[in-house]
């Protein structure tokens, strides 16, 4: 048996391996067609003008979902692990919302476009990251309190050197962004696609680029602490007949008797 062929860990490597696949596609078409610089892009700028941006929409999307479908495999698995911890169980629950905002925050970003509606892909940059990486230190929390009866220490201080990345990431590309806009008075920066290294602000805008690709990337890093996690869990769904057929009212007489209920696994995997 392959390793992603145990448990769901292969959610959380899709997850990593799709997005990542995501930003590399939508940055070569636009590159090769160019329509923005080659060197250190905006994500965002990858994903501006047609036909990228179909690409970068529908891709993202799929992460979106990937993204929902992981954090709520590690609701489950935590929950299951844990449940006579009440404290525990509350910051699961935390994360979950976390997660799922955070998630939810990427399909915005997906379909609302950095030069057409430059507020609400804010808005979805900002869930997505943002709310994000407060999701990954709720995560390292967890992990810490799961220790050392469930996992070692190991997680823990992968999840937090990577919590604490993203988190300097996300400084460092506010204070960046900050300094360049406040330095190009009256341009549309969030149309702007091509620069040039001699103007003003540019060096601000290479550090606002790195870290955002830095914050990408150290994001979706910390999913593949979930891969040996995942391995050791499977979801099944269970469908429980009320009734042989689906009449609106009753079609036979006699005695109604239960059914036995059939389970199939919700998504593919060992126990």
């Amino acid at each position: 048996m392959w390793w992603f062929q145990q448990g769901l860990c292969f959610l959380p490597a899709a997850t990593v391996v799709w997005s990542s696949a995501t930003f590399i596609f939508s940055y070569v078409i636009a590159v090769l067609l160019r329509h923005i610089d080659p060197l250190v892009p905006y994500i965002s700028d990858t994903g501006a003008v047609a036909p990228e941006r179909c690409v970068f929409g529908i891709m993202l999307n799929i992460s979106s979902f990937l993204g929902v479908a992981t954090v709520y495999v590690r609701y489950k698995q935590v929950m299951a692990l844990n449940p006579d911890k009440p404290r525990l169980l509350q910051l699961n629950t935390v994360g979950l919302v976390l997660g799922l905002i955070s998630s939810f925050g990427l399909c915005i970003v997906a379909n609302f476009q950095k030069n057409t509606m430059i507020s609400m892909h804010l808005v979805g940059a900002i869930l997505t990251f943002g709310i994000g990486t407060l999701y990954i230190l709720f995560q390292t929390i967890i992990s810490h309190k799961m220790q050392p009866h469930i996992h070692g220490m190991g997680v823990f201080w992968v999840r937090l050197c990577l919590g604490l990345w993203c988190s300097a990431s996300i400084v460092t590309m506010f204070v960046s962004s900050v300094i360049m806009y406040s330095s190009l008075p009256g341009v549309d920066v969030a149309k702007k696609l091509h620069w040039n290294p001699e103007e003003t602000g540019y060096s601000a805008h290479i550090v606002s680029t790195i870290s955002e690709w830095s914050l990408a990337f150290s994001f979706l890093s910390f999913f593949l602490t979930y891969i040996q996690d995942f391995q050791k869990i499977t979801l099944r769904a269970e469908a429980t007949l009320q009734s042989r057929h689906l009449f609106n009212g009753p079609q036979f007489n006699g005695n109604v008797r239960a059914y036995n209920a059939e389970t199939t696994p919700l998504l593919a995997g060992s126990i």
